[in-house]
C-alpha cells in the first residue's frame, strides 16, 4: 500500500525505474506530447475531457511522490501576443504548490524551441499528458536524489 497520492500504476512504475536526473513532462492539453518523446520515455494520457485532469493535480501528486530537485516551464517567445502579459497566473500556481511542500523548487523557463529539445532527451522518462487548457501550463520536473533517512 502507498503513502502518497499517487496511486496510477503505469506512472508509479515508470517513476520506480527512474532515476536522479530523469525528466517528466507535464503536458498541457495543447502539447504536442506523441510527436515530442525522447527516446528513452513513456507517454500516459490522462486527458479524459477538457480541464480533466489537470496540471495542478498531476504536479500535487508528483510532488507527494518523488524528490524533485527543478522545474522548468516553457518560455514564452518575445513575438508572442501573451509575451506582453507577464508571467502565465499556472506559473503562480506551481510556485505556491512548491511554496506550500517547503520546497526549494524555483521556476526556471526554457526558451520555446530549447525546452522541446529537452523534453527529447535521452533523459526524458515520462510525459503525463493532461486536459489542462491553461496557455503556457508546460512543466518539465528533474527528479532529485531521496535523502538518507
Amino acid at each position: 500500500m502507498l503513502n502518497h497520492t499517487l496511486l496510477h500504476p503505469e506512472i508509479t512504475a515508470i517513476l520506480a525505474r527512474a532515476g536522479h536526473h530523469s525528466k517528466v513532462l507535464i503536458a498541457d492539453g495543447n502539447y504536442p506530447a506523441s510527436n515530442t518523446l525522447g527516446p528513452n520515455a513513456q507517454l500516459v494520457s490522462l486527458n479524459l475531457s477538457p480541464g480533466v485532469v489537470s496540471c495542478t493535480q498531476v504536479l500535487a501528486a508528483l510532488i507527494a511522490a518523488l524528490p524533485i530537485e527543478a522545474a522548468n516551464t516553457m518560455g514564452i517567445p518575445p513575438d508572442d501576443p501573451y509575451a506582453q502579459q507577464g508571467d502565465p497566473p499556472i506559473w503562480t500556481e506551481y510556485r505556491q504548490m512548491f511554496s506550500a511542500a517547503k520546497s526549494p523548487i524555483v521556476l526556471q523557463p526554457i526558451p520555446k524551441w530549447d525546452f522541446y529539445d529537452a523534453v527529447a532527451s535521452r533523459d526524458h522518462v515520462l510525459t503525463i499528458q493532461t486536459a489542462d487548457q491553461r496557455l503556457w501550463a508546460n512543466l518539465l520536473l528533474t527528479i532529485g536524489v531521496r535523502a538518507p533517512q
